[in-house]
């Protein structure tokens, strides 16, 4: 396990509430969608020492950031990438990035989840093919 993997560990346990559960729950799902995702922790600052988790594959694909009433999932290409499932709730009018808003009680559809991952996934290994 990579140091970083360790640092999201920490952060998930340091959430003592419904946000680490469903933020180790999409993470799981973000494993699952790419078995080769590398996990990386950016962003330190003294609000959020903690810093926030990245999770990359041939460039980044989603950030997982927490807020007191929701977390929040931003792809980085988010704009590019087809949602028939209408997962994408937030940053609707970016012209690059997209996000998933996950509120207390709220569920994801884990199989249009890992398929919006592996689109990423593949959007980011067609440009550096």
């Amino acid at each position: 396990m990579s140091g970083a993997s360790a640092e999201i560990d920490a952060k998930i346990a340091s959430l003592d509430d419904w946000r680490g559960a469903m933020l180790a729950n999409m993470r799981g799902l973000i494993r699952q969608a790419d078995p080769q995702v590398v996990e990386e922790v950016k962003w330190r600052k003294p609000s959020n020492p903690a810093g926030v988790p990245v999770w990359s594959h041939a460039g980044m694909l989603c950030t997982g950031e927490t807020y007191k009433d929701k977390i929040k999932l931003t792809f980085a290409r988010g704009a590019a990438l087809a949602d028939p499932s209408g997962l994408f709730n937030s940053s609707l009018t970016g012209g690059t990035r997209r996000a998933i808003d996950i509120r207390e009680g709220e569920t994801i559809d884990p199989v249009a989840f890992k398929a919006l991952v592996s689109a990423a996934v593949m959007l980011n290994l067609s440009k550096t093919a």
